[in-house]
């Protein structure tokens, strides 16, 4: 696939990214799709360190996948490396994707010193081809010779496949009086709806904190974040992500509940949110970001439930690519979300106007004034479906003929 041009919604420039203490890694072109390009990544942390990981619910996982889940549940959480190529998913590729993933995860070991199962992996890229893992012997020396705990950008661009801006977020936060840092990169940009993560995403803090509190904060803030976002509604066979925590010592906290997290967990979660909505604002031909809100659902898990609906949607999405204020169309899919809702207190904004009310156009409602919004970068779509408090929202981006170009030739 030739280059793609950046998206129009991605920073202007690369976040500045701080060092998280014990935490090193590198990246290297290795040649696996991306001549010339970083594809490559290994990440080393102290012996200690807590790990935790959300994985993809498809009934397709990709063999490193497997190999991830067994690894995390023989060391309880316990990590020493990270390894991540791009260019090649390792995904349905039977018996040799397996021996493939476990060859990988070997190499590893022997480089850093540790057992094979403090290896966590990740792969990316295309499904159903070989992962030939025999060059890893003679990168992964090469990394690991040139480790740094600064090379954030590098990561970034390692790990990426179809993205056209590295994604990193970087926060502070207090744990009784101590400062940590909190530090995430990911990737993403098609084959984006995760249902537990994101494509590959990866947060690192020196957070003294066990492996079974980082999993709960993990979890809890996944669904929040990563899996509050859709590009196309399709979820991966290798959505992954991973955190990892470097402070271990006595007084490391095993309640993620524990009133000390407090700051903390506001603050992981602000990185977890920043990164996922970035992966949106690369989607595949994207020009609009879009926030769906949803509120008066019976609970919350309906309010996701039709917000995900809308923001999934492809006639809202292409509506708001045409910059039409198309509000028919929210309707029909708030309708079909299959949760309940009343049609005759339907109310509906986009942007700060009100479009809809008491199950039917407002009398208030300017169209020109909803097309100057449709026109922004940036779309509000807020529901309230009159039934109940339950609120979410969640994020997309508009459905574009860069979306069919991008993926028409994918492998070629």
């Amino acid at each position: 696939m030739s280059e793609l041009p950046v998206s129009p919604l991605a920073p202007k420039n690369f976040p500045s990214m701080s060092p998280v203490p014990g935490v090193e890694f590198g990246a290297i072109a290795a040649g696996l799709k991306y001549k010339g390009r970083p594809d490559l990544f290994m990440a080393v942390f102290p012996e200690g360190t807590a790990a935790a990981g959300v994985f993809t619910r498809s009934k397709m996982p990709a063999a490193p996948v497997d190999w991830s889940k067994a690894a995390l549940a023989t060391t309880g959480g316990r990590m020493r490396c990270l390894l991540v190529n791009a260019g090649n998913a390792n995904a349905f590729t039977g018996a040799k994707g397996k021996k493939a993933a476990e060859k990988s995860a070997k190499i590893a070991a022997d480089i850093v010193g540790c057992a094979q199962d403090e290896v966590l992996l990740a792969s990316t890229g295309v499904i159903g081809e070989l992962l030939n893992v025999n060059s890893f012997k003679k990168f992964l020396p090469r990394i690991h010779a040139g480790l740094s705990g600064a090379l954030w950008k590098d990561a970034a661009s390692a790990i990426a496949t179809t993205d056209t801006f590295p994604k990193g977020c970087s926060k502070v936060a207090d744990i009784a009086g101590r400062t940590v840092t909190i530090t995430g990169i990911a990737k993403g940009s098609g084959m984006i709806a995760p249902d537990m993560a994101t494509m590959l995403g990866f947060v690192f803090t020196n957070a003294p904190v066990t492996p079974a509190c980082l999993q709960a904060l993990l979890s809890e803030a996944t669904e929040k974040s990563f899996n509050a976002t859709t590009v196309d509604g399709d979820t991966s066979t290798n959505d992954t992500v991973y955190a990892f925590a470097t402070g271990n010592g006595e007084d490391t906290i095993d309640d993620p509940n524990d009133p000390r997290l407090a700051d903390f967990k506001r603050q992981f979660g602000d990185v977890m949110v920043n990164l996922a909505q970035q992966v949106v604002r690369d989607g595949e031909g994207a020009t609009k970001f879009i926030e769906v809100t949803i509120e008066g659902a019976e609970d919350a898990a309906a309010a996701k439930r039709i917000a995900l609906t809308v923001a999934n949607s492809p006639l809202v999405k292409t509506a708001v690519a045409g910059e039409d204020a198309n509000w028919g169309r929210v309707v029909m899919a708030v309708g079909r979300a299959g949760e309940a809702a009343d049609r005759d207190k339907l109310q509906i904004w986009i942007g700060d106007q009100q479009v809809a009310m008491n199950g039917m156009v407002s009398s208030r409602y300017s169209e020109e004034d909803a097309t100057a919004h449709m026109k922004t970068s940036e779309i509000k779509i807020r529901v309230d479906v009159g039934v109940g408090s339950g609120s979410a929202t969640v994020w997309t981006c508009d459905l574009t003929h860069g979306y069919i170009t991008i993926n028409a030739d994918y492998r070629s």
